[in-house]
């Protein structure tokens, strides 16, 4: 453990010292680059300065009409004495004087030296090259001369009334008041690059905590590894995973979660923009770790939520999906399954019942009574008396489960029957939805007949056909469906029902069986909530399930 946590403050420190090493050389480069800067400036500055001074020193009348009069050959050692008491010395050393200047030189059209602030060298050639100068042409340049190093600017001198050159002027700064300018600069911009460096260090010490704390303390090879495995984990688990952060943005979309919830995999966007279905999103933004069923397109999961949090800091929710999409359907085939059970024991039992009648009879000698309840058992079927006008329905899966459905309603007390208009004459292309249908709303309206104690408990079905399509009506005696729930029946997670006990709740039913039929092209509605002639005086249900049935290829009698 102490390893660790060595390793990890060095890992802190590599990250916090290459921060500053960084924001370090930017600022040295910065520094640099203003140094090389300031001193071309500074330079150009002083080279245009010195050439302002230049051209006014060689415009003025008196230098023009002196530096004409010294002609080539005038000037000698001899006339020193005269050039130091001159108008042009005086000047010469006047601007130099009230511009700050090294120097400032007048030269005849031959180079020598007319006026120069060393009284000495007058009448003397000047130590650099005047030519560019006494060529008509104005130069800047940095040079070293008697006085020492110095940016200069040389002007020509013409004569007056004319464009004749008859001179030139050097006006020269001395480099170490280029030099102390830029000293002055630099120390102003070190001033404020080591104010930068103290702020970038402060940052990078803030940065380094910051990336601490939103990595929850983990170094990189364990954030490495965790990703590793969740992908792993949550990627090869059975169930979807959906996970979003404090501030109800997506941060991780599974595969799984994906296909079941059929949403897109934007990271970073709101919840509510995903595409989750209003039922989904209900229970994810109510954190209820109680599982809930909901019906996503041809999809039945089951959905669950929880807040996610670590060392008291909220991280988010994640909510977790189940498929059970394969169990609904095997539920309907066991649905399909135990109706024909129940309608085989209700045969077995009535058909066993008649036979010890029969044997009964033919023990005690009455012949020909138990002649006539045989003819009566052949003729009329152990069912027949049991759910009258059943043989308006040719489909045998469908008499088996009306049938049964019947006994299931005998046994609670319930009676169903078939409405007047029943006619099915055609086999059905789908019995699992259908019965699905079927049974969802028979079983609500028994529920309802049975929901408290009342002299008529009855249910009518009616079903008819037309064309591939099929119709069903259900109807009951019980109290119909409250107003504040006829908009919203068939929402998912809306039910007239206790949910104790239920797995996920309920709610589920008339969802799916509006699903189902949509599917198929149809629609199931609540043709009215109550009120009806009497004893149907409950909720009745209509639903239209196209392409469901298939003409029969048996011919068979029809009902007068």
């Amino acid at each position: 453990m102490a390893t660790e946590g060595a390793r990890a403050v060095r890992l802190r420190t590599q990250v916090l010292l290459s921060q500053i090493l960084v924001v370090a050389l930017t600022l040295g480069v910065a520094f640099a680059v203003f140094g090389y800067l300031s001193d071309q400036r500074l330079r150009d500055a002083y080279g245009q300065r010195a050439l302002a001074v230049a051209r006014t020193v060689a415009a003025d009348p008196v230098v023009r009409a002196e530096v004409a009069r010294y002609a080539p050959g005038a000037v000698d050692p001899g006339v020193r004495q005269e050039l130091a008491t001159g108008p042009l010395e005086r000047l010469a050393v006047d601007a130099t004087q009230r511009n700050n200047a090294l120097f400032v030189v007048i030269t005849d059209d031959a180079g020598i030296r007319l006026a120069h602030p060393d009284a000495a060298r007058l009448a003397e050639h000047v130590s650099t090259d005047p030519s560019e100068a006494l060529a008509g042409r104005e130069s800047i340049t940095e040079e070293r001369g008697t006085l020492g190093d110095s940016v200069r600017a040389k002007v020509p001198v013409t004569a007056p009334g004319s464009d004749r050159v008859v001179g030139a002027v050097s006006v020269g700064i001395a480099t170490d008041a280029v030099h102390e300018q830029l000293l002055g600069d630099l120390r102003t911009a070190g001033g404020l690059v080591a104010v930068a460096l103290a702020v970038g260090i402060a940052g990078s010490i803030l940065l380094a905590r910051r990336w601490r704390g939103l990595t929850l303390g983990l170094e990189p090879d364990e954030l490495a590894e965790l990703v590793r495995g969740q992908a792993a984990v949550l990627h090869g688990i059975g169930g979807g995973v959906l996970a979003v952060d404090a501030s109800w943005r997506t941060t991780f979309v599974s595969d799984e979660a994906r296909r079941l919830l059929g949403i897109a995999p934007d990271i970073g966007r709101p919840v509510d923009e995903i595409g989750l279905t209003p039922r989904v999103l209900e229970v994810f933004r109510d954190l209820d770790r109680q599982p809930a069923s909901a019906t996503v397109g041809a999809n039945v999961v089951i959905v669950s939520a929880r807040r996610v949090s670590r060392d008291g800091r909220d991280l988010g929710a994640v909510l977790t999906v189940r498929d059970r999409t394969d169990v609904e359907s095997l539920t309907r085939q066991l649905d399909a399954v135990q109706s024909m059970s129940t309608v085989l024991r209700a045969q077995r039992h009535e058909f066993s019942n008649k036979m010890h009648l029969v044997s009964g009879l033919l023990h005690s000698g009455h012949v020909e009574e138990a002649a006539r309840s045989v003819d009566e058992l052949i003729g009329a079927g152990p069912l027949g008396p049991a759910t009258p006008g059943i043989d308006a329905i040719h489909d045998t899966y469908l008499q088996a489960f009306l049938a049964a459905k019947a006994a299931h309603a005998r046994e609670n007390g319930v009676e169903l029957v078939l409405g007047p208009n029943t006619w099915v004459e055609g086999d059905l292309a789908d019995p699992v939805d259908v019965t699905t249908v079927l049974g969802n709303l028979l079983d609500n309206a028994m529920e309802a007949v049975r929901a408290r104690e009342r002299p008529v408990r009855q249910v009518e079905v009616e079903l008819v056909q037309e064309d591939s399509t099929l119709h069903i009506t259900v109807a009951d005696s019980g109290d119909g469906v409250a107003p504040d729930l006829v908009d919203t029946l068939f929402t998912e997670g809306i039910s007239t029902r206790d949910d104790l006990g239920v797995p996920g709740g309920r709610g589920v039913g008339l969802a799916l069986i509006r699903q189902i039929v949509r599917a198929h092209g149809g629609e199931v509605r609540l043709s009215s909530p109550g009120g009806g002639e009497p004893p149907l005086t409950g909720a009745e249900f209509i639903a239209r399930i196209p392409g469901v049935l298939a003409q029969s290829e048996v011919s068979w009698p029809r009902r007068p």
